[in-house]
């Protein structure tokens, strides 16, 4: 049992980077609104706090070396020669069965006033690594002679290239951004019998935007948002709603996102001073059931930050009140 249990999870994972990497290789990350600096490079510095944010991913829960991702990323904006720009980095790891994929990228984005609202265009530059890790599987057999199956760790590193822009404004934001520009080609080492294998990345469009509504009742309001991602082989459609209740500084909300023909995500957050904690859980409308779901859990931070701006720095005397 636990020899074709090995095999399963060998024969599972190539077939599940394949389809990723044939269809669309990014994870989807359900609370794609509060890690838009993920998907767009031009949302770095688009706010005045410097922003630090972290999500981890469970897919596929209950299935045996089910994906578990982990993404981690900053950003701030700066002030040079008179014109806001931002700097963002971020780091990413995903495990899927016996492949792990790895990527690491700077950003930039320049800023511009338009109207009430400011658009940044940004750059992305990174490595992306994918590997492959046949250790602790037992094929049986001769399974360690065979040519076709490497018996040590493989990887292969690429260059990875983005481009965005992303405009915001009090009432609504909307973005648009490319991933994967340089179509990553990962090749790994040779096999004994001289084949090589590997995958190729495709460039990943996004399309993201959201609307604020406030309601009559000035401590709730609600946000309609949508996020299209597509490598124009397939594609996948977010549309979600969330509310939003305040309360002394206070912030909560709760929402549902509709994915047609793939999933159901419920979602609840808070944001208390710095501080925004999001959960959701994506329930799949196919056949795999609603108890083999993905939970999503993010938190973040957001610091004021003053760089090359001087300030007066008025200060009171205590001792005249």
């Amino acid at each position: 049992m636990n020899r074709f249990l090995s095999i399963l999870v060998v024969a599972l994972s190539f077939l599940f980077v394949t389809q990723r990497a044939r269809a669309q290789f990014d994870v989807h990350f359900n609370q794609y609104w509060d890690i838009k600096g993920y998907y767009n490079p031009a949302w770095a510095g688009q706010t005045d706090k410097l922003n630090i944010y972290g999500t981890y991913s469970m897919q596929l829960a209950g299935f045996t070396r089910a994906p578990r991702t982990m993404y981690f990323g900053a950003d701030m904006p700066f002030t040079l020669f008179n014109k806001k720009q931002g700097v963002g980095a971020g780091f990413f790891n995903d495990a899927i069965g016996l492949f792990r994929n790895q990527r690491f990228w700077l950003q930039y984005s320049y800023k511009m006033k338009i109207k009430k609202g400011t658009l940044g265009i940004g750059l992305q530059a990174g490595i992306i690594n994918v590997s492959f890790d046949p250790n602790g599987v037992d094929l049986g057999g001769n399974s360690d002679s065979d040519p076709a199956f490497p018996t040590t760790q493989e990887s292969g590193t690429g260059l990875d290239l983005g481009i965005g822009g992303f405009y915001s404004h009090p009432s609504f934001y909307v973005g648009i951004s490319m991933q994967h520009l340089t179509s990553p080609a990962l090749e790994f080492s040779s096999t004994e019998n001289g084949e090589t294998s590997g995958i190729t990345i495709d460039p990943m469009l996004y399309f993201t935007g959201g609307y604020n509504i406030q309601t009559r009742n000035p401590l709730i309001s609600v946000q309609p948002s949508l996020m299209l991602q597509t490598d124009f082989n397939s594609a996948r459609l977010d549309l979600t709603g969330r509310v939003f209740y305040t309360y002394q500084e206070k912030r909560f909300s709760a929402g549902l996102t509709y994915s047609p023909a793939t999933s159901v995500t419920i979602s609840i957050g808070a944001n208390i001073k710095s501080v925004t904690v999001g959960y959701s859980y994506e329930m799949y409308t196919s056949q795999i059931g609603i108890g083999h779901g993905s939970h999503d859990l993010v938190v973040s931070y957001a610091m004021d930050i003053n760089l090359f701006k001087k300030s007066k720095n008025k200060h009171k005397s205590i001792r005249i009140l």
